[in-house]
């Protein structure tokens, strides 16, 4: 196993990389799916030229937000659900439907509102009569969930009982409607937006649809010059298009090599310590914690470090995942999972904080923490 390390940081140039502690590559409780076939390195060199290919056509629309952006591309290689939360203006929208188009897939919007029923996502059954025949017959009509990249723009303006028809469709890739199952075409995401300044006529997002989302992304305002080149390229001269890098099938391939990249045993249990120090009075749970918080994350908060962890290390040229990944897709892998208690809010502590705290408070070694 040392011999492909070698080989693969020559072929990267990232030796010290892939032998350095947190990037061990033969450690103790490691997968045993390895990423040593020349199809794999392969994949992994299309996943690097393809998001520099995306990221190079959502450049032509979009100003800035590399974070953002960077969290985005994260989700899709993972094949995850995303909430994106920030200020109308901010180019939420316009940024998914041109990833829809930049990876060649299928994309539907949905307008959420207070009036907006269940059957208007998911599809119903209509009465249609056959032209031959005459005769009259029931035919299921698919929503606009029947998709691969779906846009629920606003989502928190619509009722909970509305919400729900996306839950089923969010973690099984399936849609159930008067008893019968329907499998929906992969890949399929859900990418949600909310206004973080609206009260009025919205509906706060369940606990356990939150928990669905992989990412919850903050899309921040843009800088001086940004805003001055966005002015510049929205009322002066013609748009830019944008060029298809990707399709279905190598998404779907790329997803797959995602869940092949090895986890130390190391870096496994700091990802399950980090998740296990945000549950309050526990043994586990960090002071922080206990002073701020009512509830933890749940098992996908681990799920979801381990998996951008992986993406993220695959990004970077490295074929197994390090501390520095866990750390660095921790505050979008976990703030929407944290449940904040009175004391936080009439603080205004925000979950960002008690993450970043988190993070400072949970020792790398496993040695330390038995200390």
């Amino acid at each position: 196993m040392r011999a492909i390390a070698r080989l693969l940081g020559a072929r990267f140039g990232l030796l010290d990389g892939l032998l350095a502690k947190g990037t061990v590559v033969n450690s103790p409780g490691t997968s045993s799916v390895e990423l040593d076939s020349p199809d794999d390195i392969g994949l992994a060199d299309k996943m690097n030229a393809g998001r520099q290919q995306i990221v190079t056509e959502l450049k032509k629309l979009i100003v800035g937000q590399d974070d953002v952006i960077s969290q985005v591309l994260l989700t899709l290689f993972v094949g995850g659900n995303s909430l994106i939360v920030g200020v109308p203006g901010l180019a939420k929208t316009l940024l998914i439907a041109t990833l829809a188009k930049v990876v060649d897939l299928k994309f539907t919007r949905i307008q959420f509102t207070p009036d907006l029923m269940p059957s208007d996502i998911t599809g119903t059954d209509l009465i249609q009569e056959d032209p031959a025949t005459g005769r009259r017959q029931m035919v299921f009509a698919p929503g606009p969930i029947f998709s691969n990249i779906v846009l629920a723009d606003e989502i928190n303006r619509t009722p909970p009982k509305t919400q729900s028809a996306l839950l089923e469709a969010m973690q099984e890739h399936r849609v159930t409607i008067q008893g019968r199952t329907y499998q929906l075409e992969e890949p399929f995401f859900v990418f949600a937006t909310q206004n973080p300044i609206e009260l009025e006529g919205t509906y706060p997002l369940p606990e356990a649809q939150l928990d669905r989302f992989f990412f919850k992304l903050v899309v921040g305002y843009p800088s001086a010059s940004e805003l001055t080149e966005v002015l510049t390229r929205t009322t002066e001269g013609a748009r830019a298009g944008v060029n298809k890098v990707l399709d279905r099938d190598a998404l779907i391939e790329l997803q797959k090599l995602v869940r092949q990249v090895p986890v130390a045993s190391h870096v496994k249990d700091y990802a399950v310590r980090l998740v296990l120090a945000s549950h309050p009075k526990t043994d586990t749970a960090v002071p922080i914690t206990n002073q701020y918080l009512r509830f933890g994350s749940s098992p996908r908060g681990g799920q979801c470090l381990l998996l951008a962890g992986k993406v993220r290390a695959l990004i970077q040229g490295r074929f197994n995942v390090s501390f520095d990944d866990i750390q660095a897709v921790a505050t979008a892998s976990l703030r929407h999972r944290l449940i904040l208690n009175f004391e936080a809010e009439a603080e205004g502590i925000t979950t960002d904080h008690i993450i970043a705290q988190i993070l400072q408070d949970v020792p790398r070694d496993a040695a330390a923490v038995a200390a």
